[in-house]
């Protein structure tokens, strides 16, 4: 098997859990990488024979510690190859996915750890999610999904899902950008220095805040 493939397996593994606690299903990760069921059961169980993945017929998915290790490893080479090229390359945060998933599997450990000095040993990426350390470990705070905030909530913008460059897009322009400060007046609608913003629907599953300030 391709070790990207196997990276790649563990990657969508490691994101489905981590701003939520529902483990995923086969199902799930077919969807999630655009592949037929069929090939992901395969794949599963190949995963599971190295002891990478725990999984029982039609059951959700989980990752051991080996695969948790290995899946973190991969998670913090995209996300400071992300980072790296949006501070040192000028692009933006709808532009770096795709480059970071080809970059990843291909640079050596000496230069991701002089991009990570270069960077200061960024503890989150553009797009706001968490950059494991070398030892895998990763710190969040509390936190609500948008679309399940109550009205009044006010907290700062932890997470813009990467998964579609247009909500990016649409997001920055609205001035929804990490760190911001925002007030919930609904889920469709926020508060932001004063002006008040119409989220789109596709948004509010896709912006994650704190759960106080």
């Amino acid at each position: 098997m391709p070790s990207a493939a196997i990276d790649d397996y563990l990657k969508a593994i490691y994101h489905h859990t981590e701003w939520q606690d529902a483990r995923i299903t086969p199902s799930q990760l077919a969807n999630v990488l655009g592949l037929a069921p069929s090939s992901v059961t395969e794949m599963v169980l190949k995963l599971a024979a190295q002891g990478l993945v725990t999984h029982r017929p039609y059951g959700p998915i989980s990752l051991t510690d080996s695969g948790q290790k290995r899946a973190a490893t991969m998670v913090r080479r995209h996300r400071l190859i992300e980072s790296w090229l949006v501070q040192e390359f000028g692009y933006g945060w709808d532009e770096v996915h795709e480059e970071a998933e080809e970059l990843e599997h291909t640079i050596s450990d000496r230069l991701l750890e002089g991009i990570d000095e270069r960077l200061g040993r960024p503890r989150f990426d553009p797009h706001g999610d968490a950059i494991p350390d070398a030892d895998g470990h990763v710190e969040r705070e509390p936190f609500v999904l948008l679309a399940l905030a109550a009205p009044g909530h006010t907290g700062r913008v932890l997470r813009v899902s990467d998964r579609d460059a247009e909500i990016l897009r649409v997001a920055e322009s609205a001035g929804l950008t990490v760190g911001a400060e925002v007030f919930v007046r609904d889920a469709d609608t926020l508060v932001i220095d004063q002006a008040t913003i119409a989220m789109p629907a596709v948004a509010v599953d896709a912006v994650w805040l704190s759960a106080s300030i």
